[in-house]
């Protein structure tokens, strides 16, 4: 049961990844849009061979990479949609929310909260945030791989 339950929460933490993921990508296509609008041109009096095809191979790169960013952006959005539905199947309320609060409502530093704080959100003791982390991973459903095969 505790190799499951790691894989779970193995599982679980997929989410904070893809948050992270995401985050990073928004910032790249960002970098992207800004360098496709103001390409860097180099100044430095000595004749150059220019062309037009010189700025199309640019802008087509640049679209590209933002096209693989979105591609990607659209696959961690998929992940935290799955982990957020897998989550709301669970039956009792308490158990929703510790996962809810442990995995998905991450600190501004994207970390996981604290036992302590999950504790003083959801108005219960440590140990009984314990006992219902434990019953609401038994209770969370993945298709676990098994890796023997």
């Amino acid at each position: 049961m505790t190799n499951e339950n790691e894989k779970k929460k193995e599982y679980l933490s997929r989410y904070r990844d893809a948050v992270m993921e995401e985050k990073r990508l928004e910032e790249d296509i960002k970098i992207f849009r800004i360098n496709k609008i103001s390409p860097s041109m180099s100044y430095d009096d000595m004749p150059h061979g220019s062309s037009q095809t010189d700025l199309s191979d640019y802008v087509a790169k640049l679209d590209e990479k933002i096209s693989r960013c979105i591609r990607k952006k659209k696959e961690c959005i998929e992940v935290y949609a799955d982990i957020r539905n897998r989550i709301e199947q669970i039956e009792n309320n308490d158990e929703r929310d510790v996962l809810t609060y442990r995995y998905m409502r991450l600190t501004p530093q994207k970390k996981y909260r604290s036992w302590e704080q999950i504790c003083c959100d959801m108005g219960m003791e440590w140990a009984q945030v314990h006992r219902t982390h434990a019953k609401a991973l038994k209770n969370f459903s993945i298709k676990i791989q098994d890796d023997t095969q």
